[in-house]
């Protein structure tokens, strides 16, 4: 099958995600007016889980997908679920709270994991979850690094990680490329996709009405504000805004106040083709995902159908980049050149969203709009409690809510314009670093 790119949307078509499940058909575009106590923007894990927690709260829910359910980020993924907020966003939330915010702040993630496993379960969701996430060390300086990153969530939030030394290192990763690695045994990987769609299934069941391919444009701001779309409209007491940077162009109209302080970050992802059990066991014996801990990093897991997924190649202007799967493949024969005989079957990315403190963004529009988006690649787990939060929020409980939205967040310097060339260029700073 040919992999087709998309340079104008900064994606690949011919995703492993979409060719392993069978999606039900497409809901229908908004073409009514309608009245609901909440409309959510977003059919990704944040927005469907915010519309199933008000659903079954007894609330009247709308929800509005641009393209297809899961059709950003939360379709698109590594399918590492992490505990945590990632050291950058940690350090971020540490130096802005007192020490017992800033635990309780990573309780919400480790409440977050538990979550989306009881959800895995309650509803039946079958997404190949699978626990353990190796942290990756690529040379002495960057060990030192990862073990006092180590004890100090040790020692400050109390949760357990196992230190891998170079010695046991090809018991748990089969590459000559990694010194050391810290094991989390309460984090792991998932198909993402099939998450979502679980997700989906559970929130209809609930009673959220869903609308497929509805772009939103405008919110129309007031006490009952109105959700517009090219052909319809949706009139309620409380707006969610889950879209991320998937709003789009009119992103910037719908909510400029927050549409700075995140930026798109292209991340792509190559499956090879199937290898034999054995082989693949024997890449990484216990199976679990795993990441390296450079600032352009590589991460990769093993399909539950024996596959390599491997990804890497993160581009930070909102293009593809050139000769992608080339690129890619040579960082993973570079970690296992073992593989160089396998083919790619399949390439596919797509965007994510990164904040300039790498901690997740949460607030109000008002009294009656909320957002939450900035998970800086940590949300499969955190989209999902966000949404828990904000339906908490709305139905008068929002101290979980108002603990992360106090996180303080610069906007990305330049302006609309510039935005983006900084970011180019501030990344090729932290790439050559890694590379020296």
């Amino acid at each position: 099958m040919p992999i087709l790119l998309k340079k104008e949307l900064g994606v690949v078509e011919n995703s492993y995600y979409e060719a392993t499940v069978t999606r039900p058909p497409a809901q229908p575009a908004l073409a009514q007016r309608l009245q609901a106590d909440v409309c959510v923007v977003g059919g990704g894990y944040a927005g469907l889980s915010a519309a199933l927690e008000l659903a079954q709260r007894g609330y009247a829910v709308v929800l509005l997908e641009a393209q297809r359910l899961g059709w950003g980020a939360s379709g698109r993924n590594g399918g590492q679920v992490i505990v945590g907020f990632g050291s950058d966003g940690e350090e971020a939330i540490e130096r802005q709270f007192g020490a017992d915010e800033a635990c309780r702040a990573w309780d919400i993630t480790v409440d977050a994991m538990r979550l989306l496993q009881q959800r895995i379960a309650r509803f039946g969701i079958a997404c190949e979850w699978q626990p353990g996430y190796l942290s990756l060390a690529t040379r002495p300086r960057k060990a030192q690094e990862l073990r006092r990153w180590m004890e100090h969530v040790q020692s400050r939030y109390d949760y357990p990680l196992q230190w891998v030394d170079t010695r046991a290192m090809r018991q748990w990763v089969d590459s000559p490329r990694f010194h050391s690695a810290v094991y989390d045994a309460g984090s792991g990987h998932l198909h993402p996709l099939k998450y979502c769609l679980g997700l989906a299934g559970a929130a209809s069941v609930a009673g959220v009405r869903v609308f497929e391919n509805s772009p939103v444009f405008l919110v129309e701001r007031g006490r009952r504000p109105v959700v517009r779309t090219a052909q319809g409209e949706c009139t309620c007491e409380f707006v969610v805004l889950a879209g991320n940077v998937y709003l789009g162009e009119y992103g910037d109209a719908i909510a400029p106040e927050v549409s700075s302080r995140i930026m798109p970050v292209g991340t792509y992802m190559v499956a090879t083709e199937r290898m034999a059990a054995q082989r693949a066991a024997a890449l990484i014996p216990s199976r679990c995902a795993a990441s390296d801990t450079n600032f352009i990093l590589d991460y990769f897991r093993l399909s539950a159908d024996d596959r390599l997924l491997f990804g890497g190649g993160d581009s930070y202007s909102a293009t593809t980049p050139r000769n992608l799967i080339g690129h890619i493949r040579r960082s993973m024969t570079g970690v296992f050149p073992q593989l160089a005989d396998l083919e790619v079957e399949h390439a596919w990315g797509g965007f994510v969203d990164i904040t300039m403190n790498m901690a997740p963004h949460f607030g109000r529009l008002g009294a009656n709009i909320y957002f939450v988006q900035g998970f800086s690649g940590h949300g499969l787990a955190l989209s999902g409690m966000a949404g828990l939060m904000v339906a908490e929020a709305i139905a008068g409980q929002a101290e979980r809510f108002d603990l992360l939205a106090r996180i303080r967040h610069l906007p990305f310097p330049g302006g609309a314009l510039m935005r983006t060339p900084a970011l180019v260029l501030g990344m090729w700073y932290y790439r050559l670093r890694d590379a020296l």
